[in-house]
């Protein structure tokens, strides 16, 4: 059986072409391609479906001592209530509160300085309108902030006055006076203070300045504001030692706190409100409801009001009360409400042990294929690969283990699979990937990313099954980074088996194949690999299968592997050790009398066997390549021994690419090739592949009696056994490509004027007739065979019906005069390629062919001599 990926490997660069300084003839280019050389062609690896859902299937390398649990129990218990407290703020500092006065001021100056205040009580906060009732009174007196400078801390920026107003990340200027505006801190938001004729503001701008600050305050605070940056930023204001102006300072920061804390209070005050009518209504139902119905329709309305407060994250005061109601829920033991919990759980975004506890809580249910539908319906997907884009993976390792566990069991199922693709899953994968990886490379070997990276390499496996998918990975420079992978992980066998099933998926396609090929050092790597992991059948079948695909589509490829020190030493040693073990398994069949149950498939011996000898094959079509492996012994002996010990009854794929094989090599004409030493020993074993009924075995051993029928020890052999009885009935095949190699023995035979006499038996002169009738207009170079031989045959012979017969030299010189005629000849509907190609060959190849034999036939006598013999 050939995949379809296999059939794009051969359309894509099948035969090699052999470079010579002068241009080669059509016929030349033709032959080659089809007679010579060609790739062998084979099925990727078949990777079982795993009965049951774990981290590590049954094939894993890990003991179970050495893996974490993919069976575990788990209750409210297993959640800390620690995590539920909100997050506060940044931790404080303390203050340098001693300023650093510059040598300009007077003792006096100094003594008026006025140094920052605490936070003010919130106990004791007065009513916003009195506050800035004191603050525009303070304006209304003069300058609110001196001329004379000083600076708190040298890290602050120096503000200086000016005569206009700035907004955004710039000062403010307040009758002479500098106030900062900063929006990364909420200080005064982007309200454009309008000037008066004076360049002063006047009250109404002042309040909507103020206005503005209480409102960008409130805003900052409920993102996270840094509480320390909003205490100290009236020391990062210029200073007047003035004390009337100090003292109006001192009034406007007391104000501008006590507005920012108002603000506070005010938006706490709109969350309490919303907690008690939306959001503890429903937790009320949630602690007295007893139906699972009910509690999933709590959870979604509780979600979409949490949602609609924009109280989900960690800033939400009563964050506490509600993790730990949810956390409760956990007990009722039901998945679809488990489900439900664990997205606004993770909405909520937990940390350390609950976000393990919850991400075990999802993977554990996942588990079950009959969930499926559940996670697909709540979109639980979207929080796993959140978790996985925002949280920090040095932190929790172990969390993300159990995550990317259950999106590996998720992208099992293919009707996930474009959703993951669609919201980023390729590319999250890809940046752990390279997080990993680098890591790896400065700190050394994490026995928990080893754990992690197969979940990721798993579920890459899934994903690139669909074109986007492999377009993306394309994009991202994946190939490389796949490799790194199994470089810095090489003694991980897990992690190095799940990236050649995906390296073996992708280089069947031509883009990604030549991806990888363009990564050089993957051959040293995949070599190291093989000789690492010899006998572990899973990951060196796959290794080599990706070696095949490589070298199947450029030449490039296959002289980049062959310069790798110890590439043919590294197969052949793989081949003898998997040789032995197919042995030894036929040995013990044949004592437990099983030998005769013919198995659908190569075994996972034979199919290392199959992989290995392919990869010979295709490196062969390299001219100096095929040529010294050629004059290889070890090489010959393994591909004879395989005939020898395996029929192709038994496994038809590794005998008909064994034969391939040895046909490649026999194309080269090499002093010393051990193929010409060993050509009657092969001629022998070809025989019994032309005895079975199997006709892509008899198809490849015609090719190989092609090329060796060019030594007169074959032709003896090919006559003596009786070998040309199947080369005429070969003609009646109504195939092209078996009667074109059957054509091409018999032109060989008639070279010899002794066995011309051949072709009388079994009506060989009309079936190469015939052959030339059915397939001559569409295919001019088996057409160009048939009339070479007949050339041959008809040598000397002084009347060509006595040669041909009268019926026979009719048909031919109707059917010669009709190729002759051009008009007639290509008047086939053709791409234009080949239009352009037949129309080129038979100009070349057989019309000139064809006139000589159409006037040795007219003209009844002839003294030419034989065309040469045809190279296979």
């Amino acid at each position: 059986m050939q995949s379809s990926h296999d059939k794009k490997l051969e359309k894509l660069d099948p035969f090699y072409r052999r470079s010579l300084s002068k241009q080669k003839t059509s016929a030349e280019i033709i032959n080659e391609a089809r007679n010579a050389l060609r790739t062998v062609r084979t099925q990727r690896p078949f990777t079982p479906r795993e009965d049951q859902r774990k981290l590590f299937g049954p094939a894993s390398s890990r003991t179970a001592d050495n893996r974490p649990p993919s069976s575990f129990s788990l209750h409210a218990s297993s959640f800390e209530p620690s995590d539920s407290r909100p997050i506060s703020g940044t931790r404080l500092s303390p203050l340098e509160l001693k300023p650093k006065v510059l040598a300009s001021l007077s003792k006096e100056d100094e003594d008026s300085v006025s140094f920052p205040k605490p936070p003010v009580d919130p106990l004791k906060i007065r009513r916003v309108s009195s506050a800035r009732a004191r603050l525009f009174k303070a304006s209304s007196q003069g300058n609110l902030l001196p001329d004379k400078l000083f600076h708190l801390d040298e890290s602050k920026k120096r503000l200086k006055s000016g005569d206009t107003v700035i907004t955004g990340d710039s000062p403010i200027k307040i009758n002479g006076i500098c106030l900062t505006e900063l929006n990364s801190i909420g200080h005064f938001n982007s309200h454009n203070p309008q000037l008066t004729h004076d360049g002063d503001l006047n009250e109404t701008n002042e309040q909507a300045i103020l206005k503005g600050k209480a409102t960008s305050t409130a805003i900052h605070l409920r993102s996270g504001g840094d509480p320390m940056k909003r205490r100290t930023r009236a020391s990062s204001c210029p200073v007047s030692t003035n004390k009337n102006t100090l003292e109006s300072n001192k009034e406007v920061q007391r104000s501008l706190e006590e507005i920012e804390i108002e603000t506070e209070t005010e938006e706490e005050e709109e969350e309490e409100a919303f907690w008690r009518t939306r959001i503890l209504p429903v937790l009320h139902e949630l602690e007295k409801e007893d139906n699972i119905e009910n509690f999933c329709a709590a959870c979604t309305q509780l979600h979409q009001a949490l949602e609609e407060g924009s109280m989900l994250g960690k800033r939400f005061k009563k964050r506490s009360v509600l993790l730990k109601t949810l956390y409760k829920l956990v007990d009722v033991g039901s998945d679809l409400l488990s489900l439900k919990l664990a997205k606004i759980i993770l909405a909520l975004k937990v940390s350390g042990k609950n976000l393990l506890s919850v991400c075990k809580l999802i993977f554990k249910i996942s588990r079950s294929e009959k969930n499926d539908s559940l996670i697909q319906n709540d979109s639980i997907l979207d929080s796993l690969l959140e978790v996985l884009r925002v949280e920090d993976l040095q932190m929790n390792n172990e969390a993300f283990l159990y995550c990317m566990g259950a999106i590996k069991f998720i992208s099992g199922n293919p009707r996930f699979l474009n959703e993951m693709i669609s919201k980023g899953a390729v590319e999250i994968l890809l940046h752990l990937m390279k997080q990993i990886n680098e890591n790896m490379r400065k700190s050394g070997a994490c026995s928990n990313s080893g754990h992690l990276l197969v979940q990721m390499t798993a579920t890459m496996r899934n994903l690139v099954d669909l074109p986007l998918a492999r377009f993306k990975l394309l994009n991202n420079s994946a190939l490389p980074e796949l490799c790194g992978v199994m470089e810095q992980y090489a003694n991980d066998k897990d992690v190095c088996t799940n990236v050649a099933r995906i390296l073996s998926k992708l280089s069947s396609y031509h883009d990604c194949c030549a991806a990888l090929a363009d990564y050089s050092s993957c051959y040293a790597l995949f070599l190291s690999l093989i000789n690492q992991y010899e006998k572990k059948q899973d990951l060196v079948v796959r290794i080599v299968f990706i070696l095949g695909n490589l070298t199947a589509k450029n030449n490039q490829a296959r002289e980049q592997f062959s310069k790798e020190k110890g590439c043919i030493k590294t197969l052949l040693s793989l081949f003898n050790t998997y040789y032995e073990m197919d042995l030894n398994s036929e040995k013990r069949m044949d004592e437990e009398g099983e030998k005769n149950k013919k198995p659908k498939q190569p075994s996972e011996v034979e199919d290392v066997l199959i992989k290995v000898i392919r990869v010979l094959a295709n490196i062969s079509i390299h001219p100096s390549i095929g040529a010294a492996l050629a004059a290889n012994q070890q090489v010959v002996a393994l591909l004879v021994t395989t005939l020898e010990y395996k029929s192709i009854d038994e496994c038809e794929e590794l005998v008909i690419n064994a034969t391939a094989t040895i046909n490649n090599l026999s194309f080269y004409q090499v002093k010393n090739s051990i193929i010409q030493d060993r050509k009657m020993r092969i001629a022998e074993l070809l025989l019994k592949l032309l005895m079975s009924s199997n006709m892509d075995g008899i198809l490849e051993a015609v090719r190989v009696f092609g090329n060796l029928s060019q030594y007169d020890e074959i032709c003896d052999f090919i006559v003596q056994k009786n070998v040309y009885k199947f080369m005429i009935a070969l003609l009646d095949a109504k195939h092209q490509d078996v009667c074109f190699s059957a054509c091409g023995v018999l032109l060989n035979l008639t070279v010899d004027k002794d066995k011309r006499i051949i072709l009388k038996e079994g009506g060989g002169i009309k079936k190469l007739v015939d052959c030339l009738r059915d397939f001559g207009p569409t295919d001019w170079q088996l057409a160009c065979l048939v009339c070479k031989t007949l050339w041959n045959y008809s040598e000397n012979v002084p009347n060509p019906s006595s040669c041909f017969g009268d019926e026979d030299t009719n048909a031919l010189l109707v059917l010669l005069s009709s190729f002759l005629d051009e008009e007639l000849a290509l008047d086939y509907n053709f791409d234009r390629d080949l239009r352009d190609f037949h129309k080129l060959y038979w100009e070349t190849e057989f019309k000139p062919v064809a006139q000589q034999l159409l006037k040795r036939i007219q003209s009844h006598h002839t003294f030419l001599e034989p065309l040469p013999i045809s190279s296979f």
